[in-house]
């Protein structure tokens, strides 16, 4: 699974406990911690140069609810969400429970998973509301590159789409810096973006996320969260709160870490038979090729399982497409990582 072994850096920690032993324990702001919310506009301002209101930020019970918030929030009956595959797992889920229906659009090792525009043109209908695009990518580790970002965002103007941005793993963007579509020409006013302190601070267990967009849609969803979970945990808002002022000092140590297994299962998995992977651009997996061993993903991963004693997720629980492959989570130590590939190594299909 996606959950880092890494703890919540006990500055932020500390800094957190500091905060409810003076009282942050009672609701905030129905869009969230006002405090935490400018220094989200801060952080964007910043980082991309992107002048971001207040009233077009909200806090959210993590990333997965701000999905579900927005499309509830945007759908009608039968709108259509275009998704690439492969995909994050809940997508087509969270678009059902909507009332909306996924459209996929395939994408393939031989293009680095990038998203071909003109497939993806000839998928939007009358009913297309929205295209959901995640990079860098869960699960294939790729990187949209800003040729890919801008062709994306002349479809979106001609067809008057939403482009609803799940920027989860903007930290983990290894070969160029991250580019966030909502910067782009005339991107901001159809641009739903999607961040969460969950992977870039190693707080998966805070249950933390945000939502910038225009203030009409933030101002919809806070109504329709009225009737959810009516506000983040206070708490796990001034954690967010001290992650993003001290991202200086934590976040570093966490990107070199995770590069670093990367890098080396990257070079680990090209030395095994049957095994191949692309070059790592961003997050914290690997799509691996395991189309070489004549078998299913399914029938690899299960393999893998009973021989090795290793768990992975085989490719098509992330969409059709991803037959084939394997998804590979760095969420554990060089140590335990050498000896999984010294055990998969071992195996008779391997070597």
């Amino acid at each position: 699974m996606g959950d880092p072994d890494v703890t919540t850096d006990m500055t932020i920690i500390e800094k957190t406990f500091e905060d409810v032993k003076n009282g942050h324990t009672h609701y905030t702001d129905f869009y969230g911690d006002k405090e935490l919310r400018q220094e989200i506009c801060k952080y964007y301002e910043k980082q991309y140069s992107y002048s971001v209101a207040v009233d077009e930020c909200m806090v959210t019970t993590s990333g997965c609810h701000a999905m579900w918030l927005v499309l509830e929030s945007i759908l009608d009956d039968g709108d259509e969400v275009i998704i690439h595959e492969p995909y994050f797992t809940p997508y087509p889920q969270q678009i059902e429970l909507t009332r909306g229906v996924p459209v996929t659009l395939e994408t393939y090792e031989e293009e680095e998973f990038q998203v071909n525009t003109e497939r993806m043109e000839k998928l939007i209908t009358n009913r297309t509301k929205a295209v959901i695009i995640n990079t860098p990518n869960n699960p294939t580790g790729t990187c949209f590159s800003k040729k890919t970002l801008e062709a994306i965002a002349t479809l979106a103007k001609k067809y008057d789409l939403l482009v609803i941005a799940d920027d989860i793993y903007t930290l983990f963007s290894y070969s160029e810096p991250f580019l966030p579509i909502t910067v782009l020409e005339n991107m901001r006013e159809r641009t739903i973006t999607i961040g969460s302190f969950s992977k870039d601070y190693a707080m998966t267990g805070w249950r933390i996320g945000y939502v910038i967009a225009p203030d009409y849609i933030i101002k919809t969803m806070k109504d329709v969260n009225e009737n959810n979970v009516f506000t983040a945990p206070s708490i796990s808002q001034r954690a967010a709160l001290h992650a993003l002022r001290n991202r200086e000092k934590i976040q570093p140590k966490i990107l070199k870490e995770y590069k670093k297994r990367v890098m080396y299962a990257y070079e680990r998995i090209n030395k095994i038979k049957n095994m191949s992977v692309m070059t790592p651009r961003g997050s914290i997996y690997l799509f691996v090729n395991i189309k070489n061993t004549g078998m299913t993903c399914q029938e690899v991963t299960n393999l893998i399982f009973e021989e090795a004693h290793v768990l992975v997720l085989p490719g098509n629980a992330f969409g059709t497409c991803g037959e084939g492959y394997i998804r590979l989570a760095m969420t554990v130590g060089i140590e335990k990582m050498e000896e999984a590939f010294n055990r998969i190594e071992r195996m008779n299909i391997f070597s």
